[in-house]
């Protein structure tokens, strides 16, 4: 029993000589490269040594319990417990018997003999094709159990993968090679990186013809299961967890070591060896603590916290930074353990750096899974489905709230913002934890969305108000959906294989115009994901995943002041208005945003973010305003604590069992960091890299790796969150039936589906509605681009044939 031991490298062909071996489990190791033919030589020759235990007494039963089951069938393993319960003293000392004269050993243990189901490794694939599993493995008629999944075993395209990343190519090389690499990354991550969490849903449980609709707890979506993707459903997961308790148990180990050794009152120790100890101790507690487990406090000061601000140049601006939030607010947050606070206490080298001295939080609350390998979970209390829940709401009690029940309206005030209740929170699908950018762009779509109603009304006059609240929904949430996959994510990865690959999940490789005229040809290849004939889940019920979360912690992008421009003044150069004033962040943040917001107004909000440039997600770009900062309740309510966010950040990212960066680089197919110049060539960063985490580079937190790692030009991400976002932006889309199979008229309606397709950008949403903002305030192609920046200049070129500029 090996599995879950951290293992890496090969498979030594080796294993073949312990013949007398019958079980083998490697599973949830990262280990690597192909499976060796000669493992198929285990258990071939099991007799010498049954006969030997048999004659020397080490297999006779007790009067406990069979120990000789339990020695040869992994009795406490869960495939064979039924085994060993219906196991009684005689036939165990009949097995035994039979077992040592070698006559019917494997037929006694077929019962136990399993391959592990739909495997996260190629070992195990059901494709032979691929030439993944060796042949000679037929051959291994003894063995009972060969348990291999969950590991990075390669396939015939890893090899081209490694190739290319060993040479950091594949970002330099002409567009359509760039597309070739990335489909067959894409390709590998979702045969090995999509891992279920909790019991997979058996059967057709539903006629979706019977939910034509998006639901208001995101249930009735996937036809195997309908509580697939529901709220409060579980987060899945990209990498297998790796459980850092352990670290925790180690660090109270040596402190409790620490406490006995030097405070125990023996005689036998002199005081002089006692204060020596004490001082041998205390260093060695510093080793463990800074090596070990360092305190998410000092990695949030020296790494993490913000010295002067960085910004995105003209690429990224303050409504791309509002947009992923908008997102986020849709797709994910975690049940918490409300019963019982946590708390983080600075350590005393960086509490006078600390603006909070210590601070009190909820833990995510672990549920139990039923499922034997990953046993614990957490709970998604959003639905992770793209259903626009930011604005919708997650159940029927907060659809209920954002809703008029008037010809499928939703509320908004005349002022163009969110409706306010008598205790000042906003009223939209999701406010916990807002800001005012997120709140200007829930308004927009709310005007989208009543927009639609009206345009779907004026060609269906026969429909009430539920039907045309369901219409307008799922073609609200398919514009939100285009415009992140073809706007946002294109100005986000700005270079032109991004371009295409994104257009492509949407379009195809055909593109839009021969869509439109000769519709999906049934390859998502080349008509793209959306309209495909039927949902594709990869065989692994749709989530969103822990590793997701994490690579979407981007709160860098946020700068310290928003700089509210005069939108009643005349444009000046490239359509720039002039700044009236600056207001801090911390003013636009939560119940005191909104009234802030009320004051500066839709169109000022809308401007003034156009206009200003995002921060930047490198080291030492988190606003050090973020590091005081009131916590909400799920209903917008605000809690007594304030929080410390780089440090919870930290904090959640251990707990929740995400990989630290150089575990989950592998765990990503992604070749490893061995020394700190492979992250980043800043001297200075370095050098602070080895003095909170020393020479442990496999102790380097994720959000600290990926913040501190060298960006691809055009990239505002870094290539290890990237390559998570090459596998989820695609399953987002390709698993979800209102994007796929019920991608129509009959469930759009006809005018919806025009809508959706004649929607290319936020700059056509935020025409539609206000006209006047893009004509006088926007110069940019993008909305999601600085708005005083050129349009994108034609480019003669093909763009599959371009190579990239370096």
């Amino acid at each position: 029993m090996m599995a879950n031991n951290g293992l890496t490298g090969l498979i030594p062909p080796e294993i073949g000589n312990c013949k007398s071996l019958l079980w083998l489990n490697l599973a949830s190791n990262a280990l690597t490269g192909p499976v060796p033919p000669e493992i198929a030589g285990t258990g071939s020759d099991p007799e010498m040594t049954f006969e030997e235990n048999w004659r020397n007494g080490l297999t006779k039963a007790s009067s406990g319990e069979c120990l000789t089951m339990k020695r040869w069938l992994p009795a406490n393993y869960p495939l064979f417990i039924f085994v060993y319960t219906l196991m009684t003293r005689k036939i165990c000392r009949d097995t035994g018997t039979a077992s040592s004269r070698a006559t019917d050993s494997t037929r006694s243990a077929r019962t136990g003999r399993q391959w592990s189901g739909r495997s996260r490794s190629p070992v195990t694939s059901s494709s032979p094709e691929t030439g993944e599993i060796p042949p000679e493995i037929g051959n291994m008629t003894r063995i009972s159990l060969l348990h291999l999944e969950f590991n990075n075993f390669s396939d015939r395209f890893q090899p081209i993968i490694h190739s290319v990343d060993k040479m950091n190519l594949w970002h330099r090389l002409p567009v359509f090679l760039g597309l070739i690499y990335l489909a067959i990354r894409r390709h590998l991550h979702q045969q090995y990186s999509l891992i279920n969490v909790g019991t997979t849903p058996k059967g057709v449980r539903f006629n979706p013809a019977d939910h034509p609709y998006r639901t208001d707890d995101g249930e009735y979506n996937d036809p195997f299961g309908e509580g697939v993707g529901a709220q409060d459903s579980f987060f899945g997961r990209n990498n297998q967890p790796v459980d850092q308790t352990d670290e925790v148990f180690f660090f109270f180990f040596f402190f409790f070591f620490f406490f006995f050794f030097t405070r125990a009152r023996l005689h036998i120790v002199s005081l002089q060896f006692r204060i020596c100890s004490r001082r041998y101790i205390t260093h060695l507690m510093k080793h463990v603590y800074i090596s070990i487990l360092k305190d998410p406090m000092v990695v949030a000061v020296k790494l993490l916290s913000r010295k002067k601000f960085i910004d995105t140049g003209k690429q990224f601006n303050m409504i791309a930074a509002s947009w992923i939030q908008f997102m986020i607010h849709d797709w994910i947050d975690h049940l918490e353990q409300t019963n019982q606070l946590t708390e983080i206490v600075a350590p005393p080298e960086v509490a006078s750096q600390c603006p909070l001295k210590k601070f009190r939080f909820y833990k995510t609350k672990e549920v139990p899974t039923g499922f034997y390998d990953i046993k614990t979970g957490s709970l998604n209390i959003r639905t992770p489905w793209w259903d626009g829940s930011a604005i919708y709401g997650n159940d029927a009690k907060k659809n209920a709230e954002v809703r008029t029940f008037k010809n499928g309206k939703l509320k908004i005030a005349d002022n163009g913002l969110l409706q306010h209740g008598q205790d000042g929170i906003a009223i939209s699908g999701d406010v916990r934890n807002s800001w005012a950018g997120v709140s200007t762009l829930q308004a927009l779509f709310i005007k989208e969305h009543n927009a639609v109603c009206d345009a779907i009304k004026h060609e269906n006059q026969s429909l009430h108000d539920e039907e045309l609240y369901r219409h307008a929904r799922l073609v609200t949430t398919a514009v939100i959906a285009k415009i992140h996959t073809i706007d946002w994510t294109v100005e986000l990865l700005k270079t032109d294989t991004l371009y295409v690959g994104m257009h492509a999940n949407w379009y195809g490789l055909l593109g839009k115009k021969f869509k439109d005229a000769f519709g999906h040809l049934g390859s998502s290849i080349l008509s793209g994901y959306v309209g495909m004939r039927k949902p594709e889940n990869h065989g692994v019920p749709y989530s969103l995943t822990e590793d997701f979360t994490s690579v979407y912690r981007m709160h860098s992008l946020l700068p310290d002041t928003l700089r509210v421009r005069d939108t009643h003044a005349r444009p000046g150069k490239d359509k720039s208005p002039p700044m009236k004033e600056e207001v801090p962040m911390i003013d636009l943040i939560g119940l005191k945003g909104e009234k802030t917001l009320i004051d500066i107004g839709f169109t000022g909000q809308l401007v003034s973010m156009g206009h200003q440039a995002s921060g930047a997600l490198e080291i030492w770009n988190y606003p050090q305003w973020l590091r005081d900062i009131i916590a909400q309740n799920p209903d917008g309510s605000e809690r007594p604590d304030h929080v410390d966010m780089p440090a919870l950040e930290i904090y959640r990212d251990r707990e929740r069992k995400v990989p630290r960066y150089n575990q989950f680089r592998r765990s990503m197919l992604m070749v490893p960091i061995s020394k700190w110049e492979d992250l980043t060539d800043d001297v200075e960063v370095i050098k602070t890299l080895r003095e909170v985490y020393g020479d442990k580079i496999e102790k380097l937190d994720l959000l600290v790796g990926l913040m501190a790692e060298k960006k691809i030009k055009g990239f505002a991400i870094s290539e290890t969150a990237f390559f998570i976002f090459v596998l989820m932006a695609s399953r987002r889309l390709e698993a979800d039936r209102f994007f796929t199979s019920n991608f129509n008229e009959e469930t759009y309606t006809k005018k919806g589906l025009e809508w959706v397709n004649t929607t290319e950008s936020l700059r056509d949403v935020i025409t539609r509605h206000y006209p006047e903002i893009t004509e006088k305030w926007m110069n940019s192609t993008s909305a999601f681009s600085v708005w005083d920046s050129p349009p994108n200049a034609p480019n003669p070129i093909p763009i599959l044939l371009r190579v990239p500029q370096h």
